[in-house]
């Protein structure tokens, strides 16, 4: 019958009747005939956004870019790793809707943004305080999300992709992946204040180096970093001009993850006649998957080969509805309460975390869940029928395992989990690999005031010419004076020794800001200089602190230059990154001349990052006029 005629036959109708090693017999015993189709469809492109080569790789540089966030250390790439099968393999708590960490209704999310204001200062966060705050839902794979019409868990990012600059439809059909490019940039949550819109992010686009923050950068993106480190260019070579807009980084990064086709599992070998791609056990576990009717499992109701999902929005009662109403919150259809996204399978045994809250951390426990679906009901308010169809025995049964063994292993793109291309990445300065560069808070340190031992706080790369740098406090005497200290020699018996200080800042005494302080530190080029560890504390007067003066915890700084190397004073002025600093650029100070800026807003002409473009910045820039490059 060949190696795809399984296909074509009828389903078997028991469970009991998986026994067999063989091709042939399982041929002859038939399977799923909406499996009909063993490669993926074609990749549908909308005629708005062509993909070419140039357009891919400026939206693989815009997914791993950090320095779009306005902590400077978060990218796309940090919650879509595929070797977590594009999923988020970092553990973060959101409390959910008790507002308490550690009872049922907790989610697994993904870390965002410590809280910012409008100007880019800390605030107190009412679930997160001073730290990263958590997506409410878990992150979803962007690994062939192209072939869904409409992305995120509710399915908010539409097919039809509306400019979120102009309000026009930029795209007619299949811009899902468009559409939900252009929402965690300005999330408040996940990568920007709370004033920040697509204007600031273009600005910062202007001013930073491609990938600054970015190390061991896969080939193909090394080789184009190595013409050019200018957004502008990069942007002039996929778009005929240098012109920097929120639809021109939704259609890269559309266009890069259009590439991230996962069609190279033993399943699809299997499909393709190669007789042994799959396991004997995975392919009990592939017949018990596909099988139907009263006495089968039912998997595909919803999760359909070759995708293993049919993209339909279900509520499996997993959790009360008053939680997250899912579906219902787009549409404000009543009958869409508690429906989330079905997912595809393919690569899914590579995630930490399942369902739209990572309540489930195993395949077992998923497989679980279903077995007991017809049993236990104890979110029955909109729960999906289909759950009714569901036939799995209850675990340990040998069945299960077949059917994890071929999801985790027989769905398992070698490429998505070796991180092999198109799947490959860089290191992005949040990896595991890459600590030596980040701040971190030395143990033992600090004094305690009214409040305890204040906190200090730093999320940022101090990484020279990071303009976005600054430095938390957290935990302070409300309304008191503090400074932070700063030394080159570290702490002794729980402080340091300032070298210097930077000027006195008043502690927050109400709402969002009590207790709490930032003072901005624009790592300019010629104030810091790479290699340099530098030791941060801050001093609060607080009659309650032993002295009169309480002492945050010390936070060890390491200064280094990023992948594009160290920039220089001269090398500021380069506006548009073509080497010289010359008439073009100062076309492009002159626009931004007299402009009052976001604190650390990476705003063009803004040399001396004190959030004006004025005579100082014009000095500044006049200096290093008519200059081939110094770095």
């Amino acid at each position: 019958m060949g190696g795809t005629a399984f296909y074509r036959a009828r389903a078997f109708s028991s469970i009991s009747l998986v026994r067999t090693n063989s091709f042939a017999t399982l041929a002859a015993l038939g399977l799923l005939a909406a499996a009909a189709q063993a490669a993926l469809p074609p990749v549908l492109v909308p005629p708005e956004n062509p993909i070419t080569e140039n357009k891919r790789v400026l939206g693989k540089i815009l997914f791993f870019e950090e320095q779009i966030s306005t902590s400077t250390v978060v990218s796309c790439a940090s919650c879509h790793v595929p070797s977590s099968g594009g999923a988020d393999p970092r553990v973060a708590a959101h409390p959910g809707l008790d507002g308490i960490i550690g009872t049922p209704d907790d989610i697994q999310g993904s870390p965002g943004v410590i809280k910012a204001d409008d100007f880019n200062s800390f605030e107190l966060d009412a679930l997160f305080a001073l730290r990263a705050q958590v997506t409410n839902r878990a992150a979803n794979s962007n690994i062939n999300a192209v072939y869904a019409p409409d992305l995120f868990w509710d399915g908010r990012a539409s097919t039809t992709f509306t400019d979120p600059e102009t309000g026009q439809i930029a795209i007619a059909a299949n811009g899902a992946l468009e559409s939900q490019c252009v929402n965690p940039p300005v999330s408040s949550v996940e990568m920007a204040h709370s004033a920040m819109d697509w204007s600031g992010i273009e600005k910062r686009l202007q001013r930073v180096k491609a990938l600054d923050l970015s190390t061991n950068i896969p080939a193909d993106v090394q080789a184009v970093l190595n013409t050019t480190r200018s957004y502008r260019e990069l942007f002039r070579r996929a778009y005929g001009d240098e012109a920097i807009s929120s639809k021109r980084i939704a259609f890269a990064l559309a266009t890069y993850q259009r590439t991230l086709i996962s069609d190279q599992t033993p399943w699809d070998a299997f499909q393709a006649g190669s007789l042994n791609a799959l396991t004997p056990n995975q392919q009990q576990g592939l017949q018990a998957f596909l099988s139907v009717g009263p006495n089968g499992t039912n998997c595909t109701a919803c999760h359909v080969p070759p995708m293993f999902t049919n993209n339909t929005f279900r509520n499996l009662g997993l959790r009360p509805i008053a939680e997250d109403n899912g579906r219902q919150s787009v549409t404000g259809d009543v009958n869409d309460r508690g429906k989330f996204k079905v997912p595809g399978l393919r690569n899914v045994g590579l995630k930490r975390t399942f369902m739209h809250n990572g309540q489930f951390t195993n395949l077992n426990q998923v497989l679980g869940f279903y077995a007991g679906a017809r049993i236990v009901n104890p979110n029955p308010d909109n729960r999906d029928p289909v759950l009714n169809q569901i036939n799995l025995p209850p675990p340990p049964a040998p069945v299960q395992a077949q059917i994890v063994d071929f999801i985790a292993n027989g769905l398992l793109d070698p490429r998505v989990r070796d991180q092999a291309f198109p799947f490959d990445r860089p290191a992005i300065f949040t990896s595991p690999g890459r600590a030596a560069n980040q701040a971190t808070v030395q143990p033992g340190t600090g004094v305690a005031g009214t409040n305890g031992v204040p906190r200090i706080v730093v999320q940022a790369a101090p990484m020279v010419g990071n303009r976005d740098f600054k430095v938390g406090l957290d935990g302070a005497k409300t309304g008191a004076t503090a400074r932070l200290g700063v030394s080159t020699i570290g702490p002794q018996n729980g402080r340091i020794t300032p070298q210097s200080f930077f000027a006195d800042i008043m502690v927050g005494a109400s709402g969002a800001t009590s207790g709490v302080a930032t003072q901005f530190w624009p790592l300019l080029a010629g104030k810091v200089s790479a290699g340099q560890v530098l030791f941060a504390q801050w001093f609060v007067d607080d009659a309650a602190a032993i002295g009169g003066q309480a002492l945050s915890t010390v936070i060890r700084i390491p200064i280094f230059c990023g992948s594009a190397g160290c920039p220089s004073v001269c090398s500021m002025s380069d506006f548009n990154g073509d080497g010289f600093v010359d008439d073009s650029d100062f076309v492009l100070f002159a626009g931004a001349y007299n402009e009052l800026v976001v604190p650390q807003a990476n705003v063009l002409g803004d040399l001396n990052a004190d959030s004006l473009v004025d005579d100082a910045d014009f000095t500044a820039f006049s200096n290093a006029y008519d200059t081939l490059l110094c770095s």
